[in-house]
């Protein structure tokens, strides 16, 4: 089995906390967004990972830094990580292709700006499975269409009317990914575009005017990174499921509190030092930050950061900032928000 992960694009929606690192690569509950997705994958697959294919984009933006964090991810599901150049933003059926070296045999397709919970076996008959989340609200997302059979024969996207309420989340498995390059291909080769992009969508609409069965596999949790309040939320959710799980160390051993109380769950990396402050309920805190006189609840805060005399609930703060509640002079750069 293979995992093909494209994560070429900055993340704007997510400014100012993917100028500086790819929203891919942005913790969540002391792990990056991509890390916990493709370990995620590999425990609902059940079986061995040969090769993960990584699709990332300017070697300036994307740098050896970030290769070396997955080229050791995937050492450490025990595949082999292979890297590849999106040089130009050109959709997710572009982005494929530029792993057209690996698009051969089971693989699963994964974007890499959501997360997951889920349990369920790949169906057996299936060319290909869309994973998929029941929604309230459908006509807000890309769904699926269903026959009496329950495979999929039609992808609506944001239908006016009912058609189903399970949501395209961005996963896929194809029995053999090789059958979405040719057609894949061919949407190239014709230059056939929607909104100026090649879709991944329009392959497979081509599979399936072939006779290729797909079906759906149902996610229990799907947790989007797209924007600053979506992240936070998605921060709280997790770090309630794995506090349940028990399966992670959330507080490190080198952790140092002075008079400090932290009400779980959260996640503190290491070396933080916490003093006369009040940590929680579903605060993140990345390695070597330091929280001082502070209350800080529902917040994501990222490494190497010092906060001193705040009041925070539902913040997203980056790595090396230095945040003064009591502050008298301050410097702030583009896209930042203080409300």
């Amino acid at each position: 089995m293979k995992i093909i992960v494209p994560m070429a694009g900055r993340g704007s929606r997510l400014r100012p906390h993917s100028l500086t690192v790819p929203k891919p690569l942005i913790p969540v509950a002391g792990q990056p967004i991509v890390h916990r997705l493709v370990k995620d994958i590999a425990k609902v697959l059940k079986q061995p990972i040969e090769e993960i294919a990584f699709v990332l984009g300017d070697p300036a933006w994307f740098g050896d830094e970030v290769v070396s964090s997955l080229e050791d991810l995937a050492k450490n599901l025990g595949a082999k990580a292979s890297i590849y150049r999106q040089d130009k933003p050109l959709g997710t059926g572009h982005a494929i292709m530029c792993a057209k070296p690996s698009l051969s045999g089971p693989a699963v397709i994964a974007y890499a700006d959501t997360l997951i919970r889920a349990e369920f076996d790949l169906d057996p008959t299936a060319d290909s499975v869309i994973w998929t989340k029941q929604v309230e609200n459908p006509e807000a997302y890309g769904v699926v269409k269903l026959n009496e059979s329950n495979e999929i024969i039609e992808l609506v996207e944001k239908p006016e009317t009912f058609v189903s309420d399970q949501a395209v989340i961005g996963i896929y498995y194809f029995k053999d990914v090789a059958v979405l390059k040719g057609k894949l291909q061919e949407i190239l080769d014709e230059n056939i575009m929607n909104g100026g992009e090649y879709q991944i969508n329009d392959g497979i609409k081509r599979m399936m005017a072939e006779g290729n069965v797909f079906k759906t596999g149902t996610v229990d949790e799907w947790m989007d990174c797209g924007n600053k309040a979506i992240t936070i939320e998605t921060n709280e959710r997790m770090l309630g499921f794995l506090k349940a799980d028990g399966d992670e160390q959330l507080v490190s051993s080198s952790a140092k509190l002075d008079n400090a109380t932290i009400i779980e769950p959260c996640f503190i990396g290491e070396n933080v030092i916490l003093k006369d402050s009040t940590i929680g309920p579903y605060v993140s805190i990345g390695n070597n930050s330091v929280i001082e006189n502070s209350s800080v609840k529902n917040s994501l805060i990222q490494t190497n950061t010092t906060i001193k005399n705040a009041n925070l609930d539902d913040a997203m703060i980056g790595n090396h900032v230095k945040y003064d509640g009591n502050y008298t002079s301050i410097s702030i750069g583009d896209y930042s928000v203080l409300e």
